[in-house]
């Protein structure tokens, strides 16, 4: 047989004036509907962007599922997104999901605090996470948390490594003037302690802390309500029987010797750091208070998002790229060592590694044991930011009704997370909300204001 004869053949029908694959009748039709194909991927793929930003904005505008569901049947899906569309930018949020488009700005600024919780941030420029994706991110070490608000407020940060409740906070108008902030992505959870000085020893019940003078980073932070929530538990009204200041992460190691405050719940380092200075001692973890609970957060404004949609693909994808990294309990003394110099936490190794890797010394005599004392885990669930708001109104920062579903929906971006997290290999959750316990004590995120008025002590409204 000859090899024009032979029907295996690739280009028989093409010599035989057909095309390659023996579908078509000329190699131009063949290549014509090749085309047709890519076309039609690409809009495919398109409206599946499309679709999980529109679902975004319904679940905003609707947060509960009976009314968004009859809302749909009432008026038809095209009819809902082509609503929508009229005072919602789909097209350009859109954007922010597509991959391989051309970055809007290539060398930012993203300011970080010198603490563990930045960990993702941080590491992300020295192990090659934000140059991967064609980023020239410049990671600047930040003195304060009003600092860093300010900044990224002013523009002089594209983004930032932020405490949880400040996106809200901010978003809120709670102490800034209001402005749209997002939270895209957790960057730990767990990760802090209360510390107290060393002449404390014997006082291990909360009770016999009367008088006491606490240290917290900021006001709009987790360190804050775990605090107050720790202490109401033990019958200790923070803003009466303590007294709990703001004070600057890296500061509170000084101030704790200088004998200044009694204790702090801080971030780590500074827990570790005390310990390994001789000063404090842990007091307890609070992954015992709430395990799992969020602290530290990756933010950006929602102009910062909107306009350079491109970028910020890029540095969110990079930021959980290396959260999921960094999750990886055998990877935390490589990581440890990246963070370590001066220009990010400027700490002793060993003292990372004993934070990161989970096996430490308490202060108290005692190695413990603790694989979760930090992780890393990049979903903002929605739920996180109503319990935060629910404290927020408990202590007296926001008053009045709060749209606490709607809120959480605009400034913590779950969507975003769950497609770069399926990207990075990790799992995302099915659901933006779930139940959650702190000392024992349930939190519905569907019922806010009966969990809030559950407590006995809170600040007089």
């Amino acid at each position: 047989m000859s090899t024009f004869d032979n029907p295996f053949d690739p280009d028989r029908r093409l010599r035989a004036g057909g095309c390659s694959c023996g579908q078509h009748v000329s190699e131009a039709e063949h290549q014509a509907a090749a085309q047709l194909q890519i076309q039609a991927s690409i809009e495919s793929e398109q409206k599946r962007y499309e679709g999980v930003v529109a679902s975004a904005v319904m679940r905003a505008m609707f947060p509960q599922d009976v009314a968004r569901r009859a809302f749909l049947k009432s008026v038809g899906a095209a009819t809902a997104a082509a609503a929508l569309s009229q005072f919602f930018p789909l097209k350009t949020a859109t954007e922010a999901f597509a991959q391989g488009g051309p970055l809007e700005k290539k060398d930012l600024k993203v300011g970080f605090i010198p603490i563990t919780c930045a960990t993702p941030i941080i590491m992300a420029a020295p192990m090659g996470f934000y140059s991967k994706n064609g980023l020239n991110v410049e990671v600047i070490k930040t003195a304060g948390w009003a600092v860093i608000r300010d900044k990224t407020i002013n523009k002089e940060y594209d983004a930032a490594h932020m405490l949880s409740p400040m996106p809200l906070a901010i978003t809120m108008g709670v102490g800034s003037n209001p402005l749209p902030y997002t939270m895209p992505a957790v960057e730990n959870i767990n990760g802090q302690a209360i510390t107290l000085a060393v002449k404390h020893k014997d006082k291990r019940n909360p009770k016999d802390w009367k008088g006491f003078k606490f240290a917290v980073p900021f006001d709009y932070s987790m360190h804050n309500y775990l605090l107050r929530y720790y202490l109401a538990e033990h019958g200790i009204d923070p803003d009466v029987d303590v007294q709990i200041r703001a004070v600057p992460p890296p500061e509170m190691v000084a101030n704790l010797r200088a004998d200044n405050i009694d204790g702090f719940l801080g971030p780590d380092p500074m827990n570790q750091r005390a310990v390994y200075d001789g000063v404090g001692f842990i007091h307890i973890l609070t992954k015992d208070i709430w395990e799992g609970h969020p602290c530290c957060a990756f933010a950006a404004s929602k102009e910062f998002i909107t306009s350079m949609p491109n970028t910020y693909g890029a540095l969110l994808k990079s930021i959980i790229e290396a959260t999921a990294f960094a999750h990886k309990a055998e990877n935390r003394k490589q990581i440890a060592e990246a963070i370590a110099p001066a220009n990010y936490l400027n700490q002793p190794q060993i003292v990372l590694e004993q934070i990161l890797t989970g096996t430490f010394a308490d202060g108290l005599g005692n190695i413990v044991k603790q694989p979760n004392r930090v992780d890393f885990d990049p979903f903002p669930w929605q739920s996180f930011a109503i319990w935060i708001m629910t404290q927020m109104k408990r202590w007296g920062q926001v008053k009045g009704d709060i749209d606490y579903a709607g809120i959480a929906a605009q400034v913590y971006l779950a969507t975003d997370a769950t497609r770069l997290m399926k990207e990075a290999g990790l799992t995302p959750p099915t659901t933006t909300t779930k139940s959650f316990s702190v000392m024992g004590k349930t939190f519905d995120p569907a019922k806010p204001e009966e969990y809030l008025n559950s407590f006995k002590i809170r600040k007089a409204s």
